[in-house]
């Protein structure tokens, strides 16, 4: 049976799923694992406050509970990581956050962070997650565009933004690796990377990848409720 990677978006626009799945293209390969894209329709239109990451937990470890047995690898796409914990407890399979992840991934691809922010309300939700992970002494800087999640559909306002934005975290921060942190930003990496000469993650790839390896070598990081 081929295997298989949800990408869940926790928040229910289409269009951040549209471009999440777009953005999942370079890692999909003839002999690799399937990788699916999936709304969850319960979510807010935005994931943009504390409050609206406590909201998706239940659901979205409900939609975990019953792909449970056709999926080897979740992703939870939102930079929030809601319910991150919660679903490594509800299934034996790989759960993957893309902050975590896009984190993660760009601490071997430079020595300061800068991540880009949706909104000023999202800075010090991210920082607490930093902190929490140790990784104070590496994040140079958190700016927000001061878009939400439906706004980065913009595509011309959202990209001169988020250039701008980069630009302040490279020059001003001194950062030299940028993650992107909102799943709706997904499109602009590649461009935004051009634009910055420095690199640039989207962390739904970069969890997408980490879900790839955790697959090819038969990890489970997780654990059943029961077990």
């Amino acid at each position: 049976m081929a295997q298989r990677i949800l990408v869940i978006n926790p928040n229910s626009t289409a269009a951040v799923t549209q471009g999440i799945d777009a953005a999942m293209a370079p890692l999909r390969f003839a002999d690799g694992p399937r990788i699916d894209c999936a709304t969850l329709a319960e979510g807010p239109p935005g994931i943009q406050s504390q409050r609206d990451v406590d909201h998706v937990v239940p659901p979205l470890c409900r939609l975990i509970e019953r792909e449970h047995n056709a999926t080897d690898a979740f992703v939870v796409a939102c930079f929030s990581d809601p319910g991150l914990h919660s679903a490594r407890e509800t299934t034996d399979r790989p759960v993957l956050g893309i902050m975590e992840s896009g984190l993660t991934t760009a601490l071997n691809l430079g020595s300061a962070i800068g991540i880009v922010a949706i909104l000023p309300a999202s800075v010090s939700r991210h920082m607490r997650f930093v902190r929490a992970m140790g990784l104070s002494q590496r994040v140079a800087g958190d700016r927000a565009v001061g878009l939400n999640v439906v706004e980065l559909s913009d595509e011309g306002r959202t990209f001169e933004r988020l250039v701008a934005t980069g630009r302040a975290l490279r020059d001003e921060d001194g950062a030299d690796v940028v993650v992107l942190g909102c799943a709706g930003m997904a499109r602009y990496r590649e461009r935004m990377e051009d634009a910055l000469g420095i690199p640039v993650v989207d962390p739904s790839q970069a969890a997408a990848s980490m879900a790839i390896g955790a697959i090819r070598l038969g990890w489970r990081t997780g654990r059943r409720p029961s077990a």
